[in-house]
């Protein structure tokens, strides 16, 4: 019988850190989007092995993985967080060439909004 292909809960060949194939991880061991689910952050703590699988698009994907046992509980927000986060989605929606809220996050490749971008496109 041969050992899936990312087996390696040594971590021999991937750089010291163990390494289980898809949905063979050890029991304890969450992503950080599955901590979230349960309230909870990694809190500092550093990878304690990966998940390795084949992505469709070639190559190989990681997804890393903490201990629960040393997860601590989310930041609860507060209205200063709330509002700086505020601020920054603000910033992300306002064109610089015009000044407006596009009401849309700007596309990073144009920097401007649809309409600064591509002028001669829109009729008037």
């Amino acid at each position: 019988m041969s050992r899936p292909r990312h087996w390696d809960p040594d971590g021999a060949r991937h750089g010291g850190t163990p390494t289980y194939p898809w949905r063979m991880a050890p029991r304890g061991l969450f992503t950080r989007r599955q901590l979230r689910a349960k309230g909870l952050r990694p809190g500092g703590q550093d990878v304690a092995a990966q998940v390795m699988w084949r992505s469709r698009y070639g190559g190989t994907r990681p997804a890393y993985l903490y201990r629960l046992t040393l997860a601590k509980p989310v930041r609860p927000m507060t209205p200063a967080r709330a509002a700086a986060l505020e601020k920054a989605n603000v910033a992300r929606r306002t064109c610089p060439a015009c000044g407006t809220d596009a009401g849309y996050v700007l596309p990073a490749h144009l920097g401007t909004c649809l309409p600064c971008a591509a002028p001669d496109s829109i009729a008037a």
